[in-house]
């Protein structure tokens, strides 16, 4: 039996082309690598990107809650009274105008 005439497997080339097909013929191992090719990359995969949870969603959602009443947040608590602390003993932000620099211009 004769090969494919010129015409024929320049056909099979673009048709191979078109579907996506390998366009020459190859060994195994270099069709183990086109299969790699063809699977989505890692990042693009559900079970891997939907590893870890949504913590801005859980954030904002606690920070609502704790507003409500309904979570206590220890942690927040306390940067809260530190805050409230520090104001109290004048350690916060100037108000706009009272800085450093607004002192010495008069």
């Amino acid at each position: 039996m004769a090969s494919l005439s010129s015409y024929a497997a320049r056909m099979a080339r673009l048709s191979a082309q078109i579907f996506g097909e390998v366009v020459r013929p190859t060994d195994s191992r270099s069709m183990k690598v086109v299969q790699l090719f063809k699977e989505p990359p890692m990042a693009k995969r559900k079970d891997v990107y939907d590893w870890y949870p949504q913590h801005k969603i859980y954030y904002a959602m606690t920070q609502k809650l704790r507003f409500m009443g309904l979570f206590r947040d220890e942690h927040e608590d306390f940067k809260e009274e530190m805050r409230r602390l520090r104001k109290l003993r004048g350690k916060g932000k100037p108000k706009k105008g009272e800085g450093k620099r607004a002192g010495k211009k008069k």
